[in-house]
């Protein structure tokens, strides 16, 4: 019996180590991909990569799109400048949302709502964020008090030092909605008001179109650098 045992035993490994060898060998025929139109896209896809392409240069799908083209319900979110920073933004891009009290009025809002927990609700720095990791500056105070309205909506969108891009929370009339509200602080004024000085758009600037979609699920604070 004991003879059966260690007999069975040794089968049972010998059948176990050639399972396992043929299971990783990689000379099994996988047999045939049917239909494999359906696995692998004719037409280009960004997204997936499955041979090169050899009508693109480096033959990859995927290409940066021609410049001044916008992507379907995206209209907006690209700033055509001569250089990306805010400096140039300052001077090439005009708030091009009337400058009205409904405006004001939705900016405040929009700033209460993302800005003020580091900016503070008069634009003070002194907001419960800004209290606790200091150095964010007044509206009022030095430099920051001249910044153009142009230079705030480029921070707002892509960020700047210890700020983060804000782009993602708020589309790009809902920006300069925001700019419209700051410009005013900068002039020490909380309450809406008359509309404050270069908030409407230029015959000379570029405009930044105003669609997108909103969203408001964060909040963080407005452009100060």
């Amino acid at each position: 019996m004991e003879k059966f045992t260690k007999f069975g035993l040794k089968a049972s490994a010998i059948l176990f180590v050639s399972a396992a060898f043929v299971a990783c060998s990689n000379e099994q025929d996988p047999g045939l991909e049917y239909a494999p139109d359906m696995y692998h896209s004719v037409p280009l896809d960004p997204y997936s990569q499955v041979k090169n392409n050899e009508y693109n240069p480096g033959g990859l799908n995927m290409r940066q799109p021609a410049k001044g083209s916008v992507a379907r319900g995206k209209m907006g979110y690209n700033m055509y400048l001569s250089a990306d920073n805010a400096e140039a933004a300052g001077t090439e891009l005009k708030n091009p949302l009337e400058a009205t009290q409904a405006h004001l009025s939705e900016g405040k809002v929009l700033y209460a709502r993302f800005c003020s927990p580091c900016h503070g609700e008069a634009g003070d720095g002194q907001g419960l964020v800004g209290q606790k990791y200091k150095g964010v500056p007044s509206y009022t105070a030095g430099r920051v008090a001249e910044l153009p309205g142009g230079h705030i909506y480029h921070v707002i969108t892509n960020g700047r030092g210890r700020m983060m891009p804000h782009g993602s929370q708020v589309n790009p009339e809902e920006r300069w909605k925001i700019v419209m509200y700051v410009q005013q602080l900068q002039k020490g004024i909380t309450e809406v008001g008359a509309a404050p000085a270069d908030t409407t758009a230029s015959e000379t600037g570029t405009e930044a179109p105003v669609t997108g979609t909103p969203t408001d699920n964060t909040v963080t604070p407005s452009p100060t650098k």
